[in-house]
């Protein structure tokens, strides 16, 4: 079978990796890839924003699956385009990826399907999301309500800083924003694979998403994850399926936009229980990377399955305990990273057991491997336990010699107490 993976960063390479696992697999594309995408795919010029493109690609190469990794092309509708082209496609359609493109339209559904989430309000004009702000208690949580890269969500201590933050979405005149009470407890990043009215639970992963260690400094895209959640056990990965997950998956049939794909709910576990923070409809990056490389089974048989409503028939297993991931960034980040710094002993970390997935990577004239983005390697390693899947990152790190990155040093630690 060939197949045609969407994206160029550490995300995708994790799905590359995996695929090139299968022994159904014949050829592996990526559009539009990375440096080290190349080890695993053959990387192709195609804008996965021209859906034309996409699709006259796939019909020149035999392409039998599209697997669609970021958010934004799910959004776009990049699935229902290659849908009705004939071209199988593992995500949601436009209307189901609303989930993650629109907060308002998941805290809506919620509100009518009885799913537990914070309450709320949607907001499209500054004046009076303020006045809700104000008479709200702190802290208050201020959403942009469409895509953010992860960066539109602000958690005010201070009126003040909500109304900053009303003021500066609204700076936008097409915007729309939510303003729901703040939920307390420890966050859980929770995934499903899901093919219509039914699911199968994926894994757990914790992530950090400050710059610098102990969780300071502004918000990334992620410094790093591991995989499995200590709080997630057996009987909260059950409750989370039968009262969010299923629940969801139930409620998008029911109104007509049956998701397929992977749903990766945000989760607040606290007195309450586990409460819904927010959907994302795709894998995250940097906790595909972990879960990617504690998966044992076949990547291909589980989004097959996925995509032609057999999950009844398929479950993940998994090769390891735990798993951890560094996330190496350029200088700068996350603010503007430095480019074209050349990056050296990958070979060696790799030797010393890590597994390395390129994000922001290039290589320049001479061949040699160099920055080319923000987040740039995630240096990933699985034990036996969450300690030594964390000391398998970082001597993967210690063997990487790149004077222009940097990473956190505490990825992990919360996990292990």
């Amino acid at each position: 079978m060939n197949v045609l993976v969407i994206g160029g960063g550490g995300r995708e390479h994790a799905l590359c990796w995996k695929l090139r696992q299968s022994p159904k697999l014949d050829r592996l594309f990526c559009a539009p890839g990375n440096a080290g995408i190349a080890r695993d795919a053959e990387c192709v010029a195609v804008n996965p924003s021209d859906h034309d493109a996409v699709i006259a690609f796939c019909r020149a190469n035999d392409v039998e699956l599209v697997v669609v990794g970021p958010e934004q092309p799910l959004v776009e509708g990049l699935v229902d385009s290659l849908t009705a082209a004939g071209i199988r496609a593992f995500g949601p359609t436009a209307k189901a990826a609303q989930l993650e493109g629109s907060k308002g339209f998941t805290k809506d559904l919620c509100a009518r399907h009885g799913i537990p989430t914070a309450a709320y309000r949607r907001f499209t004009e500054a004046t009076a999301a303020r006045d809700w702000a104000l008479a709200r208690p702190l802290p208050v949580v201020v959403k942009a309500d469409g895509l953010a890269a992860g960066k539109g969500v602000v958690v005010a201590a201070t009126h003040d800083e909500a109304i900053a933050h009303i003021d500066a979405i609204f700076a936008d005149a097409d915007a729309a924003l939510v303003i729901e009470d703040f939920l307390a407890g420890e966050e859980a990043s929770f995934f499903a694979i899901v093919d219509g009215a039914d699911a199968v639970a994926f894994g757990s992963a914790g992530d950090h998403k400050r710059v610098g260690d102990g969780d300071t400094g502004p918000n990334t895209g992620g410094m790093g994850a591991f995989c499995p959640a200590p709080i997630v056990t057996p009987a909260l990965e059950r409750e989370v399926m039968e009262r969010i997950v299923l629940p969801t998956a139930r409620a998008m049939v029911a109104d007509g936009m049956p998701f397929r794909g992977v749903l990766f709910a945000g989760l607040m576990i606290g007195a309450d229980g586990p409460q819904l923070i927010e959907f994302n409809t795709r894998f995250g990056d940097p906790e595909c990377e972990v879960l990617m490389a504690r998966l044992g089974s076949d990547l291909l048989d589980l989004l097959l399955a996925a995509c032609d409503g057999r999950l009844a028939d398929v479950r993940p297993e998994w090769r390891a305990p735990c798993a951890a991931t560094v996330v190496m960034a350029a200088e700068g980040y996350p603010g503007t990273p430095k480019k074209g710094t050349p990056i050296r002993g990958v070979e060696a970390a790799e030797a010393a057991g890590a597994i390395i997935f390129h994000a922001g990577t290039a290589r320049d004239s001479s061949g040699g491997l160099v920055a080319n983005g923000g987040r740039v390697l995630a240096v990933t390693a699985i034990g036996d336990s969450m300690t030594a899947a964390i000391s398998g990152a970082y001597k993967g790190v210690d063997a990487i010699d790149w004077p222009g990155g940097f990473c956190r040093r505490d990825i992990g630690r919360r996990a292990i107490g």
